[in-house]
């Protein structure tokens, strides 16, 4: 599982062991490109009147441009072109789920300006300007020329298709667009133009080592921005149909957590075999990467951020009904795999043993988990708010391993060890005298004060 970069971020490598089963065959396909979500990639909203250029934000986007309609902008499907202005202004956007590692194709058009205010000579070598992903170069680019253009009638537009690799050195990395015309006489409606983003990406490989208790640091974002705390966005999802959880099924997956040892452990230093029945209680909780990341920061957990992990079950189940987040991830879990999330679990079993001499029996348990990463994305998509939950699983039984072997060496010095005893002072060393088995109770005395005389009674 891809981890944040953030300095908060405290990961523990820890074995788990397989088979590690994905909760989606996409999660075990070969490694091949992958839609990725651009918002509002046509420009298209909001809906603008007339054919511009028109200077209101764009939805989803950041940075204040000039939009064209498809008409204006020398397009033949729908999408709308955007000039970048000028003096370096910049057009961004947050890719949505994309994880650190990925490696990105952004695929858009671009075309230099088709405003009537631009001269001949402003476009006619095409005009420059930039493309970068957070991790990604800078890369610079020219638009086609237009040398027929003359000033005061528009231009056709020469859009000509562009692509742009990068790797993600964060999570939800930012694409940006930026205008490299400087010149002082330029209009600032005269600048180089994109239109009709798509990306694409080869996810990194799930990272199926790291420990439960070590999930890494959650993440915050209100639109492009990164958030500085995870208050507001957990405040956010605080109602019951505030946010809706959406599961990553890509980097969920079933595990085997490491074996342990469930109750004593039996040591027979008898020269016979031993045979008993013994009840073995044991539970599982669940944990989550919005309270680590409080932890991690020395912060107490905020009431509103609170999810069913705590370990104790009193309280667990308390969250479970007053935390409106617990409900939207259970909801949004049962949605996509067809069952109940479970957010802790218990059992009793009773195992019989028989244990040979010199052995040992124990019995170890293997817990099934489930690991799910997602988002609460608030009903107007503004907060977005990343948290990875690992639970017991009801999709696969736990295994419980009884086993019996030989005694290690400390075991076996403990058998070997005399029983505890005490010494006699006196006499320790004479014949054993015989016991006196020929005295008869003593009867209770016949009158106050009066204690009764002894007697012997002779053995026959």
């Amino acid at each position: 599982m891809n981890r944040s970069l953030s300095a908060l971020t405290v990961l523990g490598a820890a074995g788990l062991l397989l088979p590690v089963v994905p909760l989606s065959p996409l999660a075990s396909a070969a490694a091949a490109e992958q839609p990725v979500p651009v918002l509002n990639g046509d420009f298209a909203e909001p809906v603008m009147r007339g054919d511009g250029p028109t200077t209101v934000g764009i939805d989803h986007w950041t940075g204040l441009n000039q939009r064209y309609s498809p008409t204006a902008s020398g397009r033949t499907d729908a999408s709308h072109g955007v000039a970048l202005q000028k003096d370096g202004n910049t057009l961004q956007q947050r890719l949505r789920g994309v994880r650190a590692g990925a490696r990105v194709t952004v695929r858009y058009e671009d075309s230099p300006a088709v405003s009537k205010e631009c001269t001949g000579e402003q476009v006619v070598a095409g005009q420059p300007y930039a493309v970068v992903g957070s991790g990604g170069p800078v890369q610079e680019l020219t638009t086609a020329g237009d040398p027929d253009r003359v000033k005061g009638t528009p231009g056709k537009g020469r859009w000509t298709g562009r692509a742009y690799v990068f790797t993600a050195s964060e999570n939800e990395p930012l694409l940006t667009f930026t205008s490299r015309v400087t010149d002082s006489r330029t209009h600032v409606t005269c600048s180089p133009m994109i239109a009709r983003i798509r990306a694409v990406e080869v996810p990194p490989d799930v990272d199926k080592t790291v420990n439960k208790t070590a999930l890494g640091t959650a993440e915050a974002y209100k639109g492009n921005d990164r958030e500085s705390t995870l208050h507001n966005a957990a405040a956010a999802c605080n109602g019951e149909n505030a946010c809706t959880f959406r599961p990553d099924i890509r980097t969920s997956f079933r595990y085997y957590d490491r074996a342990r040892v469930i109750g004593e452990a039996f040591v027979n230093c008898t020269r016979n075999a031993l045979e008993h029945s013994r009840l073995l209680s044991y539970s599982e909780r669940g944990h989550d990467s919005i309270s680590q990341t409080y932890a991690d920061a020395g912060l107490a957990l905020n009431e509103v951020a609170r999810l069913p992990t705590s370990g104790d079950r009193t309280e667990d189940e308390k969250r479970i009904k007053e935390r409106p987040m617990a409900t939207q991830f259970a909801l949004a879990y049962e949605k996509v795999w067809q069952r109940p999330w479970q957010w802790f679990s218990s059992d009793q079993r009773t195992v019989v043993e028989k244990i040979q001499p010199g052995e040992v029996s124990w019995v170890e348990m293997q817990p099934s988990r489930e690991r799910v990463e997602g988002w609460f994305v608030s009903k107007k998509d503004d907060y977005r708010l990343h948290v990875v939950v690992d639970g017991p699983s009801r999709a696969v039984p736990d295994r419980l391993l009884q086993r019996t072997g030989p005694m290690s060496e400390a075991e076996k010095q403990r058998c070997a060890a005399a029983r505890p005893m005490t010494t006699t002072p006196v006499d320790a060393g004479a014949p054993a005298g015989s016991s006196d088995k020929g005295l008869l109770k003593s009867p209770a005395p016949t009158a106050a004060g009066v204690r009764a005389g002894l007697r012997s009674v002779p053995l026959n």
